[in-house]
């Protein structure tokens, strides 16, 4: 299994549809020339971007955290090109990007060392072979103060390891539940 090059990532997207919308190189900048976090692909990965909706989790009704039974009012919804995060706290959130992992490849996402260095931590789980759909993003605030996430700018970076065996069992085989999400999407039982 290797880690997968630029070169592949423009080919798997452009000729195969792996990432849409696809960006070939690295974005710094918007059209207006202010500068931005940067998404697009890379030497080794794809920077991905955060879109413009958010679940942010509020304890106002005192509810306890069940990944089995997960409580919706648990979130307010937000759609903004900022979302502030409160302190010790998290956000959802879903790439821009839509995805169609190839059979024989694994993706694994890592926070971008911007957000990193702000005490912001991007979670994400790996992306299985024939997984599809928007990516949804967990933020965790782990400082003391509100944090920014910005919304159409890089958040995180997809790494892609393709496999020198097909597998037998991929993730649309087994029927997952998170198949062909689009939206922020919450924990399923």
């Amino acid at each position: 299994m290797s880690i997968k090059a630029d070169k592949w990532i423009r080919r798997m997207a452009e000729q195969q549809g792996m990432i849409e919308p696809f960006e070939a190189g690295q974005v710094r900048v918007d059209e207006g020339g202010d500068r931005l976090i940067s998404y697009g692909t890379s030497s080794y990965g794809y920077d991905v971007r955060c879109s413009n909706e958010f679940k942010v989790f509020t304890n106002i009704n005192s509810a306890t955290v069940d990944p089995k039974g997960f409580d919706e009012g648990s979130f307010v919804d937000v759609t903004s090109d900022v979302c502030v995060i409160p302190p010790n706290s998290f956000a959802l959130a879903r790439t821009v990007e839509y995805f169609r992992i190839p059979r024989n490849v694994l993706t694994i996402c890592l926070g971008k060392s911007t957000y990193a260095r702000c005490g912001i931590i991007v979670n994400v789980t790996p992306l299985e072979p024939e997984w599809e759909g928007h990516v949804t993003l967990e933020f965790s605030n782990t400082t003391t103060l509100p944090a920014k996430i910005y919304a159409n700018e890089g958040v995180a970076q997809m790494l892609f390891f393709e496999s020198d065996e097909v597998c037998d069992v991929s993730y649309k085989d087994r029927g997952g539940k998170y198949q062909g999400q689009t939206g922020v999407t919450l924990p399923k039982a």
